[in-house]
């Protein structure tokens, strides 16, 4: 009787609990610690810079980022499918020419430009996501080529750049929309919270989201549970494409131009706000609300670098380039640390 009492193993915590009560889950870590990053960030700068903590100057990191997010919205459900998109910055080039040349040269109305070059973009995307899928090609290769092509039509329509004197578009920009105070939004930030969060719901709440995760999980394991992964993959190249567009849409109302220069290395930006926001460049884990941090750390950090004055603006990429480092090593670090079941 002893030995059978001896042979019993002794009880162990659960992995999901800690002696303490519950530990939070290791994919978590990563979103965590740029949260945790941001506010460090922001309250070193409300500590060492007068004006600094105020409303609007963080207002101003959706303002002058508002492109930015809504890109990388779409970065986001293509990095989640394990896939990647280097066209994105030729795309919003390409919409600003478009929009610039239609609206300025033919005298087209902007009601009419904007669905239009959404269409395109949104056109682009699904094109770009049947040759990758059709025909098993690396997204890499295939958007690298869309990002030439993009950029290469741009140059077509026009060598130059093309001013918007369109009343609609000056309008537009210098919209505000209070907030509280003398603190305000620009129509352009309205439209990437509102893109973050239908993006958090079609992520989390419907079908089409959860084949994303599943895909980019294991593309393999997706295929035997019955999940339509063909059009997932054509599906998240499709959004991307169209939140390229609606950025290009952005950045028109942002600088009142076309030009087939605009947003060179916006792709970069995009893929390392995704990154430091958390999501696994293999794909499947991820958060869209992480995304949005990682914007903003990028804003932070600029705004930081131009409140100190002595600074160089390179010095943004710098600090961007070491934090890209940190946050890889950290996601191996807990990717080896979580249990494979």
């Amino acid at each position: 009787m002893s030995a059978v009492i001896e042979s019993r193993p002794s009880p162990q915590p659960s992995p999901a609990r800690g002696r303490g009560g519950t530990r939070l889950n290791p994919k978590y870590l990563p979103l965590t610690a740029t949260i945790s990053l941001f506010v460090l960030m922001a309250t070193l700068g409300s500590v060492a810079y007068d004006g600094f903590f105020s409303a609007q100057v963080f207002l101003n990191l959706l303002i002058d980022n508002a492109f930015l997010i809504v890109v990388a919205v779409g970065m986001t459900f293509v990095i989640l499918s394990g896939g990647i998109d280097l066209s994105v910055g030729s795309v919003i080039a390409l919409t600003t020419m478009v929009s610039a040349a239609l609206v300025e040269k033919h005298g087209w109305s902007p009601a009419i430009v904007i669905p239009l070059v959404l269409a395109m973009g949104t056109l682009f995307g699904a094109f770009m996501g049947l040759l990758i899928e059709r025909f098993r090609l690396q997204p890499f290769i295939v958007t690298l080529a869309g990002m030439f092509l993009a950029r290469g039509l741009c140059y077509l329509i026009s060598i130059d750049s093309i001013s918007i004197t369109n009343a609609f578009y000056s309008e537009v920009s210098q919209i505000r929309i209070p907030v509280w105070g003398d603190a305000s939004l620009s129509i352009s930030a309205v439209i990437a919270i509102a893109v973050v969060l239908a993006a958090v719901f079609v992520a989390h709440c419907t079908p089409f989201g959860r084949a994303v995760y599943a895909v980019g999980g294991s593309e393999h394991s997706a295929v035997l549970m019955g999940l339509p992964v063909r059009r997932t993959l054509i599906g998240v190249y499709t959004l991307s494409g169209f939140c390229s567009a609606l950025a290009g849409v952005i950045f028109t109302f942002y600088m009142l131009s076309g030009y087939g220069l605009h947003a060179v290395g916006l792709e970069l930006d995009a893929i390392a706000a995704v990154v430091i926001g958390g999501t696994l460049l293999t794909g499947g884990v991820g958060y869209v609300a992480g995304t949005l941090f990682g914007v903003l750390m990028l804003g932070i950090i600029q705004t930081l670098i131009s409140f100190d004055g002595s600074l160089s603006s390179w010095w943004t990429r710098i600090v961007v380039g070491a934090l890209l480092f940190v946050f890889c090593l950290l996601q191996r670090f807990f990717n080896a640390r979580t249990p494979t079941r």
